[in-house]
């Protein structure tokens, strides 16, 4: 084998190979272990250190969080990885202090899987897979601060996700100030008399539970018996983000259904406009602030009050479209809207239409019928059925509040609970779906906006005037839509039926999952049912032993089940007596679990004092690691890197976090990422046979652009890369194959970062030459002595390093790994032509591959003399004075054809570069001794000749 192609047996005794470059590599890690390389000082506190390093400008660079998968890291794996290592090493080098770390997402359901099919504790399974990941993380050579690394399981570490969670629990949103405050605050406001309390009593006259259920409609956190995704086959409930479009579970793919359950809510809802508004300062990508925006969902409108007939209740909608209430000739009720059994008559009033009914005996029938009928639908499939519309008719009429017609009150499933009220006006002349269910239904449609002359269509949703928008007390006729909406909306308000108001499409974040490996809700109920926090003090409160980590799961499909959670039966666990300040008392445990998101939604705070037993991070610590600065005016993380899969979930819910501590005075920074950046996907080649098997890639031979497995033809697609798929590279092959620095180089070299682009193996043997010749260019192969002489280089020399120097710092600066592995690339290629290399230009080389390739970079760096470490030396700063070219060239034409080309100083002036063009002997000849009429010329690059 050739030197290039594989860690052969060296024909030179002192070759960079893959045996040599484990041996450096080794050996570098050990030292910056021992040496506390990486250390990233506090300005105060257990990591206080150098007070010269914490005076310099500050970096924190994160990677999202891990999940310690028994399965190992494959090559796509690191990607991110070792780009914020390359980032934080360049940033190290041009004088920064870094804080560059890595913990472990570990609570989750793939250790509790691997649980109830072994009866291994999840903590077992799950920490023998992080000691696994950290050594494979740790071969790659990744500068983190190891003093700071943690798992969300440590219970020093969900003490604290505990605590946050009392804190969201014991607050409230206080819609004027726009910010949370405490529970108290609002307590005493009650007791006061300075806030009015719902009903009719006051507050000294209320009991605990009823006090607790008034709080209960206010706190950040509340328990409720709500609609949820319930899922039998996981046996849990779900957040709406973690169901998939087509209404299946993100993990295992079961179907989800609609279910009422008790249930811990985080009130995100109330933080929405800021979750959007505060969108603009982020240094974000635009497609990530776009899905934010659209998951939030917010759009102004109007809340209608509908009185039922006959009845005390009323049906509140929110529509974007007050101007169109005139057009509103029947009503819809989601299934799952509460009113729907409160509204519905024993028997079908008079005049009822077959089409109605469903064929139902009474309308409790028929609507009992349609509800679990729409219960095994999806969202998608109930908002995409085409003109099919289903519904029945509930037995109740509405009062239209502008025309005082009573209209009916339908159930239709493509009215979803989770947007609005839950309920709808249907304006068929103006929305193409109510048109659709009112032309099935044979149900009057009333335009109220003027379509355009011509229009051939059916719902006109556009902009036009009013019409048929009048009665005795308003006329909106003849206004176009914008006027009309504030006329109404007005009119509204003044009769005392509604309001202008704005609604998001955003619902609260479902928090209780019935699992066993996950945080412990720090909430007690006493005999009543009334729910207590329990004091610091008791915390972390810490998982029980239990005999059966499952919880119960049902049949995918038997959506008529309910939770039964595994801490639930750890009756010694669950029911304590407990002194909460008023004496010893029995109390039952919360049985349900907070969410794998829980631990990953403040972890960047942790990093920042992870040793701090009396704080969540201490002041000093928050506010000089991520409080506002300029460029900055919400703080945050300086770069977050991860991937885009996580727009609408860990990112929204840690913002709102963040935004809650703030308000509560806990920390400086009112977002916990201020500059995102998302990486892209390495991906491979799957091959799968004639039954559509993956067959391990490995093995797949090509023979004239087809693909064989054991003789077999075989298809190719690119896809993921993943155990299952049978196409896995494991990094530790790579590394025992060319060393973890090819390995890094390569992957930086791939393509842009933020491009999912194809493994190669075979490629990777061009970084692997880059380093070869690296090394040579500093080292003689047979007698490892260093060859470098103490020459000045020559002018041509220093143009190349320089532009290479510029080049590659500022590609490093903006996450351009790739251009700056080429601007090495051909620096090197240039060093590697000359018969001697200056001392001078190999030591700026080393420096400028460091933070790619570091553990070479050591190597080199200590056999030219160096007694410390390079990652603290300074990055090479360029002279522009050898960034200028030395000649440009200048194309010189007659009548627009290319005549000659000069080499010229890019400084040349237009009269002094028109003289060198007219004397050039190729010009002259083309010329013939014509004249000239005219000479254009644009120095330095173009002269352009015009003959008379």
């Amino acid at each position: 084998m050739s030197e290039t192609t594989s860690a052969a047996e060296p024909a030179a005794p002192h070759r960079y190979t893959a045996a040599l470059a484990a041996d450096i590599e080794a050996r570098w890690q050990d030292f910056w272990d021992a040496d506390g390389t990486y250390e990233a000082p506090n300005p105060t506190g257990d990591l206080a250190g150098d007070a010269e390093i914490v005076a310099r400008p500050k970096k924190f660079i994160m990677d999202m969080f891990p999940y310690p998968s028994g399965a190992g890291l494959h090559v796509g794996h690191p990607l991110g990885y070792i780009a914020t290592d390359v980032y934080a090493r360049y940033h190290r080098m041009t004088g920064h202090n870094v804080l560059h770390t890595l913990g472990f997402d570990a609570f989750g359901l793939p250790a509790e899987q691997y649980a109830v099919q072994t009866g291994t504790h999840p903590r077992v399974s799950t920490e023998a897979n992080i000691d696994n990941m950290k050594a494979q993380l740790r071969r790659l050579g990744l500068g983190h601060d190891k003093r700071r690394s943690f798992a969300t399981i440590d219970p020093d570490y969900y003490k604290w996700t505990q605590w946050i969670f009392l804190q969201i629990f014991n607050s409230w949103y206080d819609a004027d100030a726009r910010k949370a405050r405490p529970i108290s605050e609002l307590v005493a406001q009650f007791e006061s008399g300075e806030r009015e309390v719902p009903g009719t009593r006051a507050w000294s006259e209320l009991s605990e539970a009823e006090r607790a259920d008034v709080l209960g409609e206010y706190r950040l956190a509340y328990a409720s018996d709500a609609p949820v995704n319930w899922c039998p086959g996981l046996g849990t409930v779900l957040a709406n983000e973690e169901v998939t479009a087509d209404g299946r579970s993100e993990r295992g793919n079961f179907p989800v259904f609609k279910s009422k359950l008790r249930q811990w809510n985080m009130r995100i809802t109330a933080y929405a406009d800021r979750l959007i508004d505060d969108l603009d300062a982020l240094d974000w990508p635009e497609a990530i602030k776009l899905q934010q925006r659209n998951w939030i969902g917010r759009s102004e409108g109007a809340r209608v009050d509908f009185r039922v007939a006959g009845r005390d209740e009323k049906i509140t909608v929110f529509t974007t479209r007050p101007d169109t209430l005139f057009g509103a000739t029947y009503m819809v009720l989601a299934p799952e809207h509460g009113l729907v059994d409160t509204v519905v008559p024993a028997e079908w009033p008079q005049g009822t239409k077959d089409a109605w009914t469903a064929g139902a005996r009474t309308p409790a029938d028929a609507v009992a019928a349609y509800r679990k009928q729409a219960q095994s639908k999806t969202d998608v499939e109930r908002q995409t059925e085409g003109k099919d519309k289903t519904g029945v008719f509930t037995g109740a009429y509405a009062i239209n509040p502008l025309t005082g017609e009573q209209i009916p009150v339908f159930v239709a499933d493509y009215v979803l609970m989770g947007y609005g009220t839950g309920a709808i006006m249907a304006v068929p002349g103006q929305d193409e779906r109510d048109w659709e269910f009112a032309t099935v239904f044979d149900l009057p449609i009333v335009r109220t906006v003027q379509p355009p002359e011509g229009w051939e269509g059916e719902a006109y949703g556009g902009q036009g005037p009013a019409i048929n928008s009048a009665n005795a007390e308003i006329d909106l006729n003849g206004m176009e839509v914008d006027e009309a909406k504030r006329t109404v909306i007005a009119h509204l308000t003044e009769r005392g039926i509604g309001e202008g108001t704005i609604n998001f499409r955003l619902r609260d974040w479902l928090f209780s999952r019935q699992r066993y490996w996950g945080e412990p809700f720090p909430i007690v109920y006493d005999e009543a049912g009334v729910a207590h926090p329990l004091p610091e003090s008791m915390l972390p409160l810490e998982l029980p032993e239990v005999e059966d980590y499952s919880p119960r799961t049902f049949e995918p499909d038997d959506a008529d089940t309910s939770p039964e959670t595994p801490l639930s039966r750890n009756e010694d666990w669950v029911n304590v007596e407990l002194d909460l300040g008023d004496g010893v008392k029995r109390y039952r445990r919360e049985t349900n679990t907070m969410p794998n998101w829980a631990g990953s939604c403040w972890y960047e705070l942790r990093y920042l004092d992870p040793h701090n037993s009396e704080q969540l991070v201490s002041a000093e610590a928050e506010q000089y690691w991520m409080g506002p600065r300029e460029g900055q005016p919400h703080g945050g993380v300086d770069l977050y890197v991860g991937g885009a899969e996580h727009a609408v979930l860990h990112l929204l819910y840690a913002r709102f976090w963040s935004k809650v501590l703030f308000d509560l005075g806990h920390i400086a920074s009112n977002e916990p990422f201020h500059k995102l950046y998302n990486q892209g996907m390495i991906q491979a080649f799957v091959y799968r046979d004639s039954r559509g098997i993956a067959v391990p890639a490995a093995e797949v031979e090509e023979r004239d652009g087809k693909f064989f497995h054991q003789g077999e033809p075989v298809s190719r697609v690119l896809g993921k890369m993943g155990k299952s798929l049978k196409n896995a590279v494991t990094p530790d092959e790579i590394c025992a194959e060319y060393g973890a620095d090819t390995l890094r180089l390569y992957e930086m070299a791939m393509g842009p970062l933020d491009v999912s682009r194809p493994w190669d193996t075979r490629a990777v043997v061009g970084q692997y030459r880059l380093l070869q010749r690296l090394w040579r260019n500093v080292v003689d192969e047979n007698t490892g002595e260093v060859t470098v002489v103490d020459a000045e280089p020559d002018e041509a020399t220093l143009r190349a390093l320089h532009k290479a120097v510029d080049g590659a710092g500022q590609d490093m600066a903006n996450l351009r790994f790739n251009t700056a592995i080429a601007k090495v690339t051909e620096l090197n290629n240039f060093v590697t032509k000359l018969s001697e290399v200056p001392r001078s230009v190999a030591e700026r080389m080393v420096l400028l591959v460091a933070p790619l390739a570091p553990h070479i970079a050591e190597e080199l760096w200590r056999k030219l003399g160096h007694s410390g470490s390079v990652v603290h030396e300074a990055f090479p700063v360029a002279d522009p004075a050898y960034l200028v070219d030395e000649a440009v060239t200048c194309v010189v034409q007659i009548k627009g054809k290319v005549k000659a080309r000069l080499e010229v100083p890019p400084a040349i002036s237009d009269e002094e570069l028109e003289k060198v063009a007219l004397a050039d002997p190729a010009v002259v000849a083309a010329l013939g001794g014509a004249g000239i009429r005219k000479v254009i010329v644009r120095a330095p690059k173009l002269v352009n000749i015009v003959p008379a």
